[in-house]
């Protein structure tokens, strides 16, 4: 249900049948097995077996199996050296394809645990701290500036509440927040003061939000189901080196084909220019193309995982290098979202220490250090 901006406040109440006291912890825990924990879903990892199958639909490296099984075929147990090296390739490809897929994954699933995210909650009228992914619908969650929003949810009461939602609508501007008791049928999401989204963070000021939408059933989780129903189509390389493969195929069988017809109208035996035909098609197939195009993806991935990139997909360097336009949200994309103070301005007579500890004693922001480096939560502008 994606209406609850337009209920009043009375209706919501009755609907998630909860209270402003929140949930006691025998509820809590009931509608956390039935809605099951607030996060994101995560598609399954492909088994090692499939990761291996998935490397096998490379054209190229069929072409390769087949050339090696008839090099080995037809060298009768003696000259097996060439059909053994394909295979060497071709496995030397696979492994580094999924090597480097494995090492962006611990990196993704490192980041996951590092930022799992804690919530303020009622329950029972009474204030705690919970896992973020312990949220229900039905919750009453306590935010102030600097929280991270962790569910969709309808505010109950404020005091000067501002979030930022340039992760969902691109607005770099700190959103005015408002306990409002319903809005008008199909107010655009932007507009939506009365409701907190999940992903967002609050800004400025203080307040009480009746969780309404956890996991997949938040705006977030829609945009998560979006992008998890959207198929992966092949690279612009992966197609080349399809064609390639095919157009090879093709010529090295009609090649191979006419040296056997060629041989036989003159006279030669059927084994021989079997075998000279198997000869030829190995001789044509370019063994070390398919590990050459690995080994400079995975360069590729390497000095990209030095500049702070994770790369989950081999090909996906390669797309990326292709990009001649990027359509993309400017705020936190392709800015950091952080506003800086480049210069100061005084009235004749003022000190600067004066007007920077007035600036400090006004502002809700708060300032700690990450890394070396000074980070800001709160409104990005009394932040700077």
């Amino acid at each position: 249900m994606d209406d609850w901006y337009s209920r009043s406040m009375a209706q919501v109440l009755k609907e998630l049948d909860t209270s402003r006291q929140g949930l006691s912890e025998r509820e809590a825990a009931r509608r956390l097995e039935k809605y099951g924990p607030n996060q994101l879903a995560q598609p399954d990892p492909p088994g090692l077996l499939l990761r291996i199958l998935a490397q096998l639909k490379d054209p190229m490296i069929l072409v390769l199996l087949a050339a090696a099984g008839l090099s080995l075929a037809a060298s009768g147990g003696e000259d097996w050296l060439d059909g053994v090296i394909i295979l060497v390739i071709v496995v030397v490809n696979g492994i580094i394809s999924i090597t480097q897929e494995d090492h962006a994954q611990q990196a993704l699933e490192e980041l996951r645990r590092m930022s799992s995210p804690q919530a303020s909650v009622l329950r029972e009228g009474a204030p705690r701290r919970v896992a973020a992914a312990a949220l229900v619908p039905g919750d009453v969650i306590l935010l102030e500036a600097g929280d991270l929003i962790p569910a969709d949810a309808r505010i109950l009461e404020c005091s000067r509440l501002q979030a930022d939602e340039s992760a969902m609508t691109g607005e770099s501007v700190p959103v005015e927040k408002e306990a409002r008791d319903a809005l008008p049928a199909n107010t655009p999401l932007g507009d939506q003061v009365n409701m907190l989204l999940s992903g967002t963070l609050v800004t400025a000021g203080r307040g009480a939000a009746l969780v309404v939408a956890t996991g997949m059933d938040t705006q977030m989780g829609h945009i998560a189901g979006l992008l998890l129903e959207s198929g992966e189509g092949d690279t612009p390389l992966q197609r080349r080196m399809g064609e390639i493969s095919r157009s090879l195929s093709l010529l090295c069988l009609a090649a191979c084909a006419i040296m056997f017809g060629v041989g036989l109208f003159q006279g030669k035996e059927l084994l021989e220019m079997f075998l000279t035909a198997v000869s030829l098609a190995v001789a044509a197939i370019p063994e070390g193309l398919p590990a050459i195009v690995t080994i400079v993806l995975a360069l590729g991935i390497q000095r990209l995982a030095g500049r702070n990139a994770i790369v989950k997909k081999l090909p996906a360097v390669e797309t990326l290098g292709c990009a001649g336009v990027i359509c993309s949200d400017k705020t936190g994309t392709l800015t950091q979202n952080r506003m800086t103070v480049q210069q100061v301005w005084l009235t004749p007579g003022a000190r600067r220490r004066d007007a920077m500890t007035a600036g400090c004693l006004c502002s809700d922001a708060r300032l700690a250090w990450k890394a070396g480096a000074p980070t800001a939560s709160g409104d990005p502008t009394e932040g700077a």
